[in-house]
């Protein structure tokens, strides 16, 4: 009996190891099922960071790094990061029985729609070609500069939030004082100060460095129809520890990571500080609602297009499309997320959006009739974008299922594995956007 008890003991402790596991998340589509239709939401790859070395100058005690391209743009190390992604997106498609393993033949009913940036436009490109290679997949995407609403929805949203919600939500959140958070998240503020301070490995060429702690913490009203923004330690935190997560993930050594400060154990505190931002700032449901109704309503519809096979109006694709990518930014990933309730851990951090991450919703027929919807989050790890590692079956990226409050099957709509029915999601999406930030409504 106790050598039993042992055995199962054994075998518990296995199945929890192997199910830890980076890989391919577990079939959810039920007994029979056939993978019909993905959408990939993803953010761009590896790109500098959006302003100038000189606009982070006051917060280190010797210069930042310089980047092989302009502020903003997507680098060539993150090109070939997307490539290898697209590659990897090919072999498991593959796998499931959607796409042919190689050749041309599924290239028309693959549809890549870009954010108007040069890092989301060349992060397409780079997917197609490693998807499709020679195959002539385009990616459409608006002139730079221009405000997509698909990726933007407050730019051509009817409504707009009202300050003072958008406020009193952070607010509520935060015990109404944005000085709880630089106290909440004090050790990792000092950890990245000291980097920044250098840590004694460079010489000190900035005698007037700024201190994390000496930011003066606000919550107040945004500008360009963010409703509200949090300055002071946390923000700005937030913004320098993913300058130097982009120094890593590039590839940098020596002194230009982090002037010889950064391992990835360091990165990885330092991104908590991201985190955390990233979940106030975006993932506030009242503030997420208002900028991802309208990416959510088109999601929603291309799934509904595709299980229908004749055009929805106000669907982005084709409705024979096999593959839709949406390529915009982590802040696309965040807001979705926060509207719909969803969170994950990946690669050991909680809600991160690296870049070249991307939320993934397949849509599954099953042999019996009906359709569900699955979801998962997958990106490269550290080391692997690091290190530029080709993905594989044996070496893929991290990948976790994610479950979709309100329509999965603990919620009583669902499927096999938590995954939800069609209509259960489709229900879902309804309830959780605000009509009055859908653009094209029908």
């Amino acid at each position: 009996m106790r050598r039993a008890a042992v055995l199962v003991v054994a075998i518990l402790i296995l199945a929890v190891g192997v199910w830890a596991q980076p890989g391919p998340a577990p079939n959810t589509s039920g007994s029979g099922g056939k993978l019909q239709y993905v959408i990939y939401l993803s953010r761009h790859g590896v790109r500098s960071p959006t302003k100038k070395p000189g606009e982070y100058a006051r917060f280190a005690a010797a210069a930042w790094p310089e980047w092989p391209v302009q502020p903003g743009y997507l680098t060539p190390h993150g090109y070939e990061l997307m490539k290898i992604f697209g590659a990897y997106d090919r072999v498991r498609l593959a796998g499931d029985g959607l796409l042919a393993p190689a050749g041309c033949d599924d290239a028309a009913h693959v549809t890549i729609l870009a954010d108007s940036d040069q890092r989301t436009r060349e992060t397409g490109k780079a997917l197609a070609e490693g998807l499709m290679p020679g195959c002539g997949v385009d990616t459409h995407a608006l002139a730079e500069g221009t405000h997509d609403p698909l990726f933007h929805g407050m730019s051509a949203a009817e409504a707009h939030l009202d300050p003072a919600l958008a406020i009193a939500a952070i607010g509520g959140r935060i015990g109404g004082n944005a000085g709880n958070i630089a106290e909440a998240y004090r050790p990792q503020l000092a950890a990245l100060d000291g980097i920044l301070a250098g840590c004694g490995k460079v010489p000190t060429t900035n005698q007037a460095r700024t201190n994390l702690f000496d930011i003066p913490a606000v919550l107040q009203p945004g500008k360009e129809d963010k409703g509200a923004e949090l300055r002071g330690p946390l923000a700005t935190a937030s913004t320098l520890s993913e300058n130097l997560l982009l120094e890593y993930t590039q590839g940098m050594s020596g002194t230009e990571l982090g002037w010889g400060c950064l391992d990835e154990a360091a990165l990885r505190e330092a991104l908590q500080l991201h985190e955390a931002e990233e979940d106030y700032a975006d993932r506030t449901p009242v503030i997420a609602r208002m900028h991802a109704s309208n990416i959510l309503d088109k999601i929603r519809k291309a799934l509904e297009q595709s299980a229908a096979g004749k055009p929805v109006a106000g669907a982005p694709g084709k409705p024979d499309d096999k593959v839709l990518f949406l390529v915009g930014h982590d802040t696309n990933i965040a807001t979705v997320s926060g509207t719909l309730g969803l969170d994950w851990i990946i690669d050991g951090r909680r809600n991160d959006t690296p870049p070249g991450g991307a939320l993934v919703f397949e849509l599954w027929r099953a042999s019996g009739g009906g359709y569900s919807v699955r979801v998962y989050y997958t990106a490269q790890t550290l080391s692997e974008m690091r290190e530029a590692a080709p993905l594989t079956v044996a070496n893929p990226p991290a990948q976790v299922p994610v479950f979709v409050p309100g329509c999965g099957a603990a919620a009583g709509g669902g499927v096999a594995d938590s995954a939800c029915s069609l209509e259960g999601f489709e229900a879902t999406v309804r309830r959780s956007i605000d009509p009055a930030y859908v653009t094209g409504k029908q």
